[in-house]
């Protein structure tokens, strides 16, 4: 047991209790939460009403309990995870929690995002304290009703007990007494070993809702007098909008207006969220999609080149100039591009040893060159949002990744004040970084502020795919140097990719080789990027692990054995003072993996690859199996080793593991978008191969590292390694290595 201060920093722990129809409402402000409405207390009574706050736990005078999350659901499960940690504090069954999404409330809230895998990890403590705080209210409303001592007291399943006067009560019965007492300034938090609900599968509890096809997405949104909203922007990038032509368009059935918005001033500093390609785009508003559809075909519009532009940004206050070049870019003039600047001095960002000495004097010298394309993000449910902007007030309601950012940005486009704008966050219909840049959001509000109504603005696929945002293009050189006994002596690293680096220059192999050098570059371009799944660590790890493996190979290593080599040399004797990993635990998914496949034994013709990554503060290790059937790689098996920290919710856990595995394998297979002209070469799912559900391995075993530290990210850490141990096991069964993503271009 472990006691801890009700307090997180300033804004951490609200206290805020009220008294409602005999119910305890606590309120607090954590960093990340969780969702709806859990199966089992669906038939349960409801209490007679719920006095709610910003951000709170209540308890009706039944026993209920409900959870509000200011995080919103993207298919990684804080809806059921992260009320599962408070009700584990709580001490209350499972069965008698509710939850519910909290809308956008930066008062009440902070960190009101998803991304970067960090729901758990940063939400961990803040959850735990507030089932705890509630807790000990209860008991100690209980010790004064009884006069006892708070710690003559226990609890268990929603009830408080007095063992040895054989009373108890159930947390319904003291809500009213414990609403009208203060949050205690220290709480003590369960034993590990004693948790209950944390560490055993439940159910999502959006489960019923989805399967049922209930209402849950921002494209299910509707209201009377609703209009709907398409948008048609300029056919390349490196052009832009001057002037449409509207006679023929609004004259088509159904349609309302047609007209050009700017989405940010030109005088307005965008955050790191802003990014938008085109910032002008025409509009065509109706009364339905299909009609919307047919207007675009004859909507006729005007471009002209871009000319090169610097601008200033801001990423979390800190400032850097964004320089954005003119002209019709090509793919094939990318890479020649990369291929000439990293010729070309780089910035070095990390130096251990005297690397130039140690290449002169190593026995054998490899080096290899790796190369990814721009990738399109192609969320399931189309980017759309729904406004209704009027009186100097704004209601929105859709899916988005980072609304505390993005109602920063409305505020100041619209010019009205935050506290009157109220942003509903909507389950996304996928995410993985797209839904960070909001700017349909608040395209959906200008819209309708001019046409003082209603709207759902829609994107098509096609305006989606070819809008942006991408992942970036990327390259690294690798260089590794191996001494007459096979020992790795140095090793190069020279990264860099359009518009941005990969390069994380302090994770492995940084601190296990003596003589390190790491540096790196960037291009720039008009090409709009952002966040993609994994960001940078999905091409570094495929980079970095398959390299490796040529390594090892050419050191006559295992190379399993040849990467614990190097962690022990990390663990005992590391090199520099800034490695951003342990070691130890990364070594250990890696023995994990070793003994789970059975690794050196026979696999009746398949061939096994290996890789292993530390990101998102996770460690994680896999061996894949497949056999090439007429061609074609056929993935039989993927063994995972995970070490994650506790896993709260492990049925949740290995969903998203699998996820990561099978959408890694889709997209270092087929994943590509290119460029002519400014022109995407893809504008939807005829050309821009998935993977097929045929194609997915026919068996994946999660195992998960068992330890007692908090939980780390996991909702992307399994997608970056898997594409090195399918580059690794394709080698193994073709005699070729895969130095060009797609591996099947």
């Amino acid at each position: 047991m472990t006691t801890i201060k009700t307090t997180l920093g300033r804004r951490a722990f609200i206290q805020n209790t009220s008294l409602a129809s005999g119910g305890l409402v606590l309120g607090f402000s954590f960093l990340n939460s969780c969702q709806s409405l859990s199966d089992g207390a669906m038939e349960k009574e409801l209490p007679e009403e719920w006095f709610e706050i910003n951000s709170y736990l209540k308890i009706g005078e039944n026993g209920l309990v409900t959870i509000l999350s200011p995080n919103p659901e993207g298919g990684q499960n804080v809806k059921t995870s992260m009320p599962m940690i408070v009700a584990d504090e709580l001490d209350v069954d499972w069965s008698a929690v509710l939850v519910e999404q909290a809308p956008l409330d930066t008062a009440a809230f902070s960190f009101q995002f998803i991304g970067g895998s960090q729901a758990l990890r940063r939400g961990w403590s803040g959850l735990r304290m507030a089932g705890a705080s509630a807790k000990t209210m209860l008991m100690e409303a209980a010790a004064e009703l009884w006069n006892v001592g708070l710690d003559e007291l226990s609890t268990q399943k929603g009830r408080v007990y007095h063992q040895n006067q054989g009373k108890s009560m159930g947390y319904g019965e003291l809500a009213s007494l414990a609403a009208k007492r203060a949050v205690p300034e220290k709480v003590n938090l369960k034993a590990i070993a004693d948790f209950t609900i944390i560490g055993n599968s439940q159910k999502n509890v959006e489960t019923k809702n989805i399967i049922t096809g209930k209402p849950l997405f921002g494209i299910d949104t509707q209201r009377a007098g609703m209009l709907t909203a398409m948008i048609v922007h300029p056919p390349a990038f490196g052009l832009q909008l001057k002037a449409i032509t509207t006679d023929r368009v609004k004259s088509m059935p159904g349609i309302k207006d047609v007209f050009i918005i700017k989405v940010f001033n030109d005088d307005f500093e965008k955050q790191f969220f802003d990014t938008r390609t085109f910032n002008e785009v025409a509009v065509i508003v109706g009364d339905s999609t299909w009609e919307l559809l047919q207007a675009k075909k004859e909507l006729q519009i005007e471009c002209a080149p871009i000319k090169s532009s610097t601008e200033t940004r801001s990423r979390f206050g800190v400032k850097w100039e964004q320089h954005t070049p003119a002209g019709l870019e090509n793919t094939d003039d990318h890479y020649r591009q990369m291929e000439a600047r990293a010729q070309q001095p780089a910035q070095v960002r990390r130096k251990d040893g005297n690397p130039e000495a140690a290449f002169k004097r190593a026995a054998k010298v490899i080096e290899s060159t790796y190369t990814a394309p721009f990738l399109a993000h192609n969320c399931m449910e189309p980017m759309n949002f729904f406004a209704d902007v009027k009186g100097g007030k704004a209601e929105l309601i859709g899916p988005l990744q980072k609304p505390e950012f993005t109602e920063q940005t409305l505020a100041a486009r619209l010019g009205i004040p935050l506290e009157n704008i109220d942003i509903k966050m909507s389950r996304l219909g996928g995410g993985y970084g797209r839904r960070s840049y909001a700017h349909w959001l608040v395209e959906a509000a200008l819209i309708s502020q001019k046409m003082e109504a209603p709207v759902k603005l829609v994107y098509t696929r096609e305006d989606d795919m070819t809008d942006g945002i991408y992942r970036p293009s990327y390259q690294i050189k690798y260089k590794a140097g191996l001494d007459a006994q096979g020992n790795l002596i140095a090793f190069h690293v020279n990264a860099g990719g359009i518009p941005e680096s990969p390069l994380s220059e302090n994770r492995f192999p940084a601190g296990a080789v003596p003589n390190y050098l790491a540096e790196d570059w960037t291009i720039d371009t008009n090409i709009t990027v952002g966040s993609f799944r994994a960001p940078r660590s999905n091409f570094m790890a495929s980079a970095e692990q398959s390299f490796l493996d040529e390594v090892a190979a050419a050191a006559g290593k295992d190379p399993i054995d040849f990467r614990l080599e190097l962690l022990l040399n990390a663990q005992t004797n590391p090199v520099g003072t800034n490695n951003d990993y342990d070691p130890k635990r990364y070594a250990g998914v890696l023995e994990l993996v070793k003994v789970k496949s059975n690794w050196g034994t026979s696999t009746d013709q398949k061939h096994r690859g290996v890789s292993s990554y530390f990101c998102h503060n996770t460690y994680v290790a896999q061996v894949l199996e497949l056999t090439v059937e007429a061609g074609v790689p056929v993935v039989h098996k993927v063994i995972c080793g995970i070490d994650c920290g506790i896993v709260v919710n492990p049925d949740s856990a290995k969903n998203m593991a699998e996820g990561g595995v099978v959408d890694s394998i889709g997209t270092a297979l087929y994943g590509e978008l290119s460029f002519e002209n400014g022109v995407p070469n893809k504008d939807n799912f005829h050309n821009y191969r998935m993977i097929r559900m045929k194609e997915a391995p026919k068996e994946i075993d999660v195992y998960f590292v068992e330890n007692q530290i908090a939980p780390t990210g996991l909702g992307e850490p399994t997608y970056p390694p898997t594409f090195a141990a399918l580059a690794n096991a394709l080698h193994k069964a073709t005699g070729k290595r895969y130095y060009k993503q797609p591996f099947l271009s």
